[in-house]
């Protein structure tokens, strides 16, 4: 077992794009973690998501033996966070098994909205941080002025922080003697009641569920007889072990080291994220403080495209909710789609990974819906319901008022763009609460509805701002706003996967783009197809997708006019028919990209 004194615990947290997975990669390297034939780019992305998109969407953890230059041998038990906000539940649960951070800043582009958010969680987690500045061989970086940024912005002292490059290695023996000499050793004591902490958990289609524990008391050994402190279910431990990053079994994992159990651990449910693992016979007297459970602010449905694959789709969303406790989801019906499962994300980012992931790793085509948030409405009785889906909407006779949810979102902008930046926040009728500069970049803290940041405030504000915006934004709280439900009438049939709920403000322009959106999806068919936008029983915009027309005439040669205008009375009668008993089919292609409202 490994001396206490000798272990070092600590995350690397950042912005995106700041450096965080190259500078694990030359920590692994550094401290022969992999052979040079074994090193890939970004070694812990090993999601084929995360090495397309070039982010980081789990955490990851290795554990490194470095020889510091006082002889002695360390055991560095690193985590790599991901550090777009989306994933801000993923940082927070990997701070909680730290004592340390390194808090790393690119040299050239300075303090971001995430690197602000996730100095603070690490701040919150009461974390020992070294900050290091990263990209020093770049020929914009000004490692003083950005120096000075982290003390102003930030609030933590700079003097000593570390220059390195960690695409070229520059500095990297300089950051491991800082992890060793900076950061704080974890406390623990091996005699004690077994107290472990449920990191992480993942499924293995080898080994069943495998979970990521912090030990903090006593000591977790193969072979031992574990209970799960808040479900109350015991296992035997069948393999113990660490990530060197190839998973490597130690037979043992003392205080203060993190590495993984698997326990023949069948379902999905019965790992619990934040839970305490104690032992079976000699449980602990208490549960270690887990985590605050997220609270999903995105909500979307999603039906599989051939509904014989609905059981496929429930087991996938169940292995992910294993694999990412952050994400939630139910079952619920749709008169258009079928069968499906509502779902509630962290961001629209989070979003479209989890779809993204189902396609991929589960090889499911599924239908999302229009992402939207959660409405507080009390009715005229007395009662209060929360509304999940647009569909659900209650008769509007029996709504007293709609309450929306707030946030306060930070945005950090160069001077240049701040002007459009503001003008985007107030039109989605967002209130300034705060605007200030520090070193040639401008700081606006603006209260918004969320649920004008969920469809393409993020895209539309990387646009404006050629993408040097960075945004961050937390939940205020509810207010009451003027809000209606918009449905979409095709051919007169309400389509209640299109249905949304917007400010009555903004209805119309929102009804008018998707009509015009679908008339170009819907395909067109032997009569004319009416494309509504309607809230309540008044219609608020229409298009009509134009009938295809069946030259009836063109066998006609010559001869009297009669004859062709009885041809085309009869094929207008025929259609008028049509109309009155025709079923327009949208194709699913068109339901997916009616959803997709991005500002064109």
């Amino acid at each position: 077992m490994t001396d206490l004194s000798h272990i070092r615990n600590f995350s690397i947290v950042a912005h995106i794009d700041h450096g965080k997975s190259t500078l694990a990669d030359r920590l692994i390297q550094e401290c022969g973690g992999l052979t040079e034939r074994e090193m890939s780019e970004q070694v812990l992305d090993n999601m084929e998501l995360e090495r397309e998109r070039g982010i980081t969407i789990k955490a990851q953890t290795v554990r490194l033996e470095y020889k510091a230059k006082d002889g002695k041998t360390y055991h560095l038990n690193l985590m790599d966070t991901p550090g777009h906000v989306d994933f801000s539940y993923e940082v927070s649960r990997s701070l909680a098994a730290c004592e340390g951070a390194l808090l790393v800043v690119d040299a050239s582009q300075g303090v971001e909205a995430q690197t602000l958010a996730n100095a603070y969680l690490a701040i919150d987690a009461d974390l020992e941080m070294v900050p290091v500045l990263n990209k020093i061989d770049l020929p914009a970086a000004e490692p003083e002025r950005i120096r000075q940024q982290i003390e102003d912005v930030i609030g933590i002292d700079a003097s000593e922080a570390v220059m390195i490059s960690a695409k070229t290695g520059l500095g990297i023996p300089d950051v491991l003697e800082a992890l060793v000499t900076r950061l704080p050793p974890p406390l623990g004591n091996a005699e004690d009641d077994l107290q472990a902490l449920l990191v992480d958990s993942w499924y293995d289609p080898y080994l069943g569920v495998v979970a990521l524990v912090r030990v903090k008391h006593g000591v977790l050994k193969k072979g031992q007889k574990i209970r799960m402190m808040s479900t109350g279910y015991s296992y035997s431990v069948d393999r113990v072990g660490v990530f060197t990053p190839a998973r490597t079994e130690t037979g043992e994992l003392g205080p203060g080291e993190i590495g993984f159990i698997t326990a023949s651990i069948k379902t999905v449910a019965d790992c619990n994220v934040g839970d305490t693992i104690t032992d079976d016979r000699q449980p602990a007297a208490e549960v270690l403080p887990g985590f605050k459970p997220s609270v999903p602010v995105v909500f979307s449905s999603l039906y599989p495209a051939d509904t014989a694959e609905y059981e496929d789709l429930r087991e996938a969303l169940g292995r992910l909710h294993l694999n990412d406790a952050s994400f939630e989801y139910e079952v619920e019906s749709s008169a258009a789609l079928g069968m499906g499962f509502r779902c509630g994300f962290l961001g629209l980012l989070h979003m479209e990974i989890i779809q993204q992931r189902l396609e991929r790793e589960f090889d499911l085509e599924i239908i999302a819906t229009a992402p939207s948030v959660v409405y507080h409405i009390s009715l005229t009785d007395g009662s209060e319901i929360d509304l999940h889906n647009p569909t659900d909407y209650p008769d509007v006779t029996r709504i007293n008022e709609i309450e929306e949810p707030w946030i306060k979102a930070s945005i950090m902008v160069p001077d240049e763009y701040l002007g459009a930046v503001l003008q985007l926040c107030t039109e989605r009728r967002g209130e300034q609460l705060d605007l200030t500069y520090v070193a040639g970049r401008a700081m606006a803290v603006y209260r918004l509805p969320l649920n004008e940041v969920v469809f393409d405030f993020y895209d539309r504000l990387k646009s404006i701002s050629r993408g040097y915006a960075s945004f961050d934004y937390e939940l205020d709280d509810y207010r009451v706003g003027n809000l209606v439900k918009v449905d979409i009438m095709v051919n007169g049939e309400v389509v209640d996967a299109l249905a949304m709920v917007v400010h009555r403000d903004q209805a119309e322009a929102r009804g008018r783009h998707l009509c015009e959106r679908l008339k170009d999806l819907v395909p067109r068919q032997l009569f004319k197809v009416a494309l509504q936008a309607a809230i309540g029983g008044k219609v608020i915009a229409r298009e009509t997708v134009s009938a295809m027309r069946k030259d009836v005439t063109s066998k006609c040669y010559g001869g009297d006019i009669s004859r062709k205008r009885k041809l085309l009375d009869k094929q207008k009668a025929g259609k008028k028919k049509m109309r009155a008993y025709g079923n327009v089919e949208i194709p699913q292609s068109a339901f997916i990209q009616a959803l997709r409202m991005g500002d064109e």
